[in-house]
Order: structure tokens, then sequence, then C-alpha cells
């Protein structure tokens, strides 16, 4: 058992995650400049984990490590999991590749590595780590409890973190003054807000107005939309999920009570 961390931590390496240690028990790195150390040396691997068999296994997130949503869970001062069911019903989720039960009772989930940068959502007890952050990992131990991993998927999307603000948070993305929704049919309102948004609010701007659009008429083409979008600089996978988002969204019933989280 002594060996199960350095194990597990050349077989995150081998996936290309570069790792580092944190100190037994804890969630404080072990190494001087955190995840700024984080490898996928074998040789460094071995003999931080080998010199400390107790160390726990951390992972710097962001690409080419992996991008983790983590639901927390605070006791009577709630959980994520209302949120994190919210966000699986509109498919956001769709491209986890793994779930890991953590020691307070929250939850990972591990999604394709991105250039992101990390997230809070305090109300939601949700955060994004990305680039320039970390998660301890499996088999870690904090408080004399495991990190488990609970399920992996065939699976391997990421995860828009704009979006997911977007949909739980909109007044935190969108800044500018918002336009009224446009009348059914006539989105022009709408395509000139859109084409005009700047780098770093486009896909929470374009979920945003397609969320009105269709707020208008479910059966709206949201075509015009997608072209602002392209003009304001989005690419067409980045769009395609955007508007996917937007219409799953509105398919869910006011009234749908959240479902247990995984």
């Amino acid at each position: 058992m002594t060996r199960a961390r350095l194990r597990q931590a050349l077989a995150y390496a081998a996936r290309g995650w570069p790792v580092f240690p944190c100190q037994a028990g804890q969630k404080t790195p072990a190494t001087a400049h955190g995840y700024q150390d984080a490898t996928t040396d074998p040789a460094q691997i071995t003999t931080w984990f080998t010199r400390n068999p107790l160390w726990n296994v951390a992972i710097a997130t962001g690409a080419p490590g992996p991008d983790v949503l983590d639901v927390d869970e605070h006791g009577p001062a709630g959980n994520g999991y209302a949120a994190f069911a919210r966000l699986h019903r509109t498919g956001l989720l769709d491209g986890a590749a793994a779930y890991v039960r953590t020691p307070s009772g929250g939850l990972h989930a591990y999604f394709r590595g991105s250039a992101q940068r990390n997230g809070h959502l305090p109300a939601h007890h949700l955060d994004f780590r990305s680039r320039g952050g970390y998660i301890v990992a499996p088999p870690s131990v904090v408080d004399a409890k495991p990190y488990q991993l609970i399920r992996e998927v065939e699976a391997d999307g990421g995860l828009d973190w704009t979006a997911v603000t977007a949909l739980l948070e909109p007044q935190r993305q969108i800044t500018p003054l918002q336009p009224r929704p446009a009348p059914a049919r006539d989105l022009s309102h709408l395509v000139r807000w859109v084409a005009s948004q700047a780098e770093g609010n486009r896909n929470a701007g374009l979920f945003w107005a397609a969320n009105r659009a269709l707020d208008a008429d479910l059966a709206a083409d949201l075509t015009p939309l997608a072209t602002a979008a392209r003009q304001a600089g989005l690419d067409d996978k980045e769009i395609t999920r955007t508007l996917d988002s937007a219409r799953k969204t509105r398919q869910i019933s006011p009234d749908h009570q959240a479902e247990p989280g995984i």
C-alpha cells in the first residue's frame, strides 16, 4: 500500500497529466512552487514518492492536465449538487470522463483540459479548476478520508465555464446594458448586440441572446445569431455548443425539480 501513490502518480503522468506531491493528509503542496513543479517525468515522480510514500498526489489542471469541476459539500451551509444536476440536464456536463468522490462528500468531475481560467460560484458551491490550478486526486487521503474514483465513462469532452456561469449567474457575465427581447421572429436587435461583444463576453452574450430569442419563440431560427457570433470572433464549434445549450435550457420545465447528484 505504501507504493500505491507512486503507482497512481506514474499512471497519471503516463496519460500526460503533470503531477506533484502535497503534504501527507493535506492539500498543501510539498514542493516549493506547488503546481508549477508538476511534471510527467517518471524519475522525478519516483524520487518524490519513494522518499515520502504517504504524500498526497496532486494533478496540475488545465491542458495538458484535465479541467475539473469541483462540487462542494459544506454540510448545513449547503452543497453544489442542485447546481450540478441543473448543469447535467442541460447537457453541459456530457463531456465528463470520470467522477471522483472527495473526502468531504463532494464531487470532482474530470473533463478534457483547456486554457480557460479558474472559476468560482460560491452561491452555487461550485469551483472550476483549469489553467493555473490543481486538484488532489485518488488515492490521496485528507482528514483520514480518501478520494475515491466512483465512475469512468467513454467521453473526452470539455466543460465551457463561460456557459456554466451564464446559465447559473448570467449577471456575472453580461456587463453591458442588456437589450430587451426582440419581437418574435425579429432578431435584428439581438443580432447587432451579439456581433458587438468583445472577447471574454462572446460565449455568454450568445447564450443570453439565444435564450431571449427562444423566450419570444421556442421555434426561433437562431442562424442570424450564429452569424453574428462568428463576426464577433467565435468559431463554429463554440457557437454550436452554446446554441445547443440554450435550446436544452429552454426545454426544461420551470417546475422541474433538481435531481440528486451523481
